[in-house]
């Protein structure tokens, strides 16, 4: 009995050690937590918003796979907190199956709020995982709970939208601004024998991208605005480098006085990558070994560009001014520029290009361009001596010179 009890004794501590290891294994954990998972879980939307005591509210959950591997058998399952509940239990969990590398899945759940819900916050857990052997990992997220209707009959109007640049080049980033005005002029209004102020509300506005277009601003409360009066909501856009040109369309979503107010627009933005383009205005020709040498510069772009700053650039050159600074220029817009070019070494002499800098909005780009090579011929003065010799007195003296004017490009 003795040998029998002490063997027990030794094989109790591995026991509880297993038990933990198999708690710590059915335990859920944050995403946070977890390194594992591929998966990413947020809350799409929710309509009404905000939910509304005694009613129902329907939420979109969008399940993505951010990462290169693949998930066989991704599950989600929603769990609420008082005062949501499911419309029914057998709805918790929704299996999607096979999610591969970024692609998404919109899962739709339907829950209840309880008509002795105070207005506020209500939140709610969702669990997912990639696989059936896998742990639920799991996120919390919060909606608004409380009435969307207001004793005001205010109407909304889109009255502007500005984009900052006007028009995005593919890297881009900006904003996009839009201008709500309240269109009513009186300020109470009396319908179906009622009196009403014409206050209109903006409990939530929301501008959402496309497929390829970002956005990174969160959802927006402008509060009351006054008859006659307007409110400017600003959001912030990415253009990835790679985007093709052409319109894409975001949605700006604003839930206004109650769901007969709420209003939703497509807005254009305008990806355009076109640039600068320079050429030379006239015959690049050296005499004994140097010249002035001119090029158009013209702005492609349909935004206004500023900071413009052109430096050429060939070996065996140099050149006089090392770089020009141009500044702005309005779309369609052409410069003139002149440039003294000395040759140094001709044995190394390379075709020119120029150098463009400049910025569209608040984004730094650059650009080149090869625009040829140089014609270089002798000439004599009469003397015997080339006319760059004679000309190296005047020089010192005068310098380079560089002139610069401005037309319009012409068609």
């Amino acid at each position: 009995m003795q040998r029998r009890n002490l063997k027990i004794t030794k094989e109790l501590p591995t026991l509880a050690i297993l038990l933990v290891l198999l708690t710590i294994m059915l335990t859920p954990v944050s995403g946070q937590e977890s390194s594992a998972t591929s998966l990413d879980v947020d809350v799409q939307k929710y309509e009404p918003y905000p939910a509304e005591i005694g009613q129902y509210v329907d939420v979109w959950i969008k399940v993505e796979n951010f990462r290169s591997g693949q998930s066989d058998d991704v599950s989600i399952r929603l769990v609420p907190e008082y005062p949501l509940s499911l419309d029914s239990e057998n709805n918790a969990i929704k299996n999607i199956g096979i999610l591969s590398p970024d692609t998404a899945s919109v899962q739709e759940y339907r829950l209840y709020v309880d008509e002795n819900a105070k207005p506020g916050t209500a939140s709610f857990d969702v669990y997912y995982r990639g696989d059936s052997d896998s742990p639920w990992v799991k996120d919390t997220f919060e909606m608004k709970v409380g009435s969307t209707t207001f004793e005001s009959k205010g109407t909304l109007e889109l009255e502007d939208i500005t984009a900052n640049p006007g028009v995005f080049s593919p890297g881009d980033i900006g904003t996009v601004s839009f201008t709500l005005t309240n269109t009513a002029t009186e300020n109470t209004i009396t319908f179906e024998g009622k009196d009403y102020d014409t206050n209109a509300r903006v409990q939530s506005a929301t501008l959402s991208g496309s497929e390829i277009i970002r956005t990174t601003s969160v959802e927006q409360d402008a509060g009351i605005i006054g008859p006659g009066n307007s409110v400017t909501l600003t959001f912030n856009v990415e253009v990835p480098e790679d985007t093709p040109e052409g319109t894409y369309y975001l949605d700006l979503s604003v839930i206004g006085n109650s769901h007969s107010y709420n209003n939703n627009w497509r807005v254009p933005l305008t990806v355009d990558s076109s640039s600068l383009k320079m050429i030379p205005s006239k015959p690049m020709t050296l005499t004994n070994g140097e010249g002035k040498i001119q090029f158009d510069v013209a702005n492609l772009h349909p935004n206004t560009l500023s900071s413009v700053s052109i430096r050429p650039e060939a070996e065996g050159i140099k050149f006089s001014p090392a770089e020009y600074f141009i500044g702005t220029m309005k779309p369609d817009e052409l410069f003139t520029i002149e440039f003294t070019a000395v040759v140094e070494d001709e044995e190394a002499l390379t075709p020119l290009t120029l150098d463009a800098e400049y910025r569209n909005g608040f984004n730094d780009h650059t650009t080149s361009e090869e625009v040829g090579s140089f014609d270089l011929t002798e000439e004599d003065n009469g003397n015997g001596v080339t006319s760059a010799a004679a000309a190296l007195g005047l020089a010192v003296v005068a310098g380079s010179t560089l002139f610069v004017y401005r037309k319009k490009k012409k068609d």
